[in-house]
């Protein structure tokens, strides 16, 4: 996906490349930040409340999100006996970095509909790039399979043997993805998620 960008505008890679590293580094600084809002302190010793991507990549997970637009950074270890509130902190702490990803989204789509950059030019492209891929990483992490924010949502909410079903498909939750993806199951959440951010935009303006 970028990879090729790298080889056919070396300059955009460039321009490209810092901004959807911090796609994911927001993402887990949400978690992160969240985290320590609702009384998990143990982020400020593990240095997960900082900006600075080297505390949040993972060398594989950057990898993956140049070649196929989507990847992961190391996962914020969240203390949810420390958490505030009981299930509304630990739904709160799993839904933050999906926010964090709609919000960029959103922002960026809203420009693109705003600036009405020409097609052909270096913001267009930029902007449009940027969406899609927040708009991949929240779609991805929405997929209620584990250890995915979404299973951690639905956990929080879930009682009884649904909760002890998601707690049985963690171990195979990695080829659950896997399946999904092949088959191409995201496509169709990423458009109805850019669908409905596309409609409250133009509510908006």
């Amino acid at each position: 996906m970028l990879i090729e960008v790298l080889f056919e505008n070396p300059l955009a890679f460039l321009l490209l490349a810092i901004p959807l590293i911090y796609a994911i580094v927001f993402h887990e600084v949400a978690h992160a930040y969240t985290a320590y809002l609702m009384g998990d302190t143990s982020q400020r010793w593990q240095g997960r409340l900082t900006l600075n991507p080297l505390s949040h990549l993972d060398p594989f997970g950057t990898l993956a999100l140049f070649i196929f637009g989507f990847g992961w950074a190391k996962p914020v270890q969240i203390n949810f006996y420390m958490l505030r509130r009981g299930r509304f902190g630990f739904i709160s702490v799993s839904a933050a970095g999906i926010l964090a990803n709609v919000l960029f989204a959103f922002f960026s789509l809203l420009l693109l509909k705003v600036l009405l950059p020409y097609p052909g030019s270096t913001v267009y492209f930029l902007l449009s790039y940027f969406a899609k891929v927040n708009l991949i990483l929240a779609s991805f992490n929405l997929l209620p399979i584990p250890p995915l924010d979404g299973s951690k949502i639905l956990m929080g909410m879930a009682r009884g043997r649904l909760r002890y079903l998601l707690m049985r498909l963690e171990p195979y939750g990695f080829y659950i993805i896997l399946l999904l993806l092949i088959i191409g199951l995201l496509d169709p959440l990423v458009r109805l998620v850019r669908s409905i951010l596309l409609l409250i935009i133009d509510l908006l303006i």
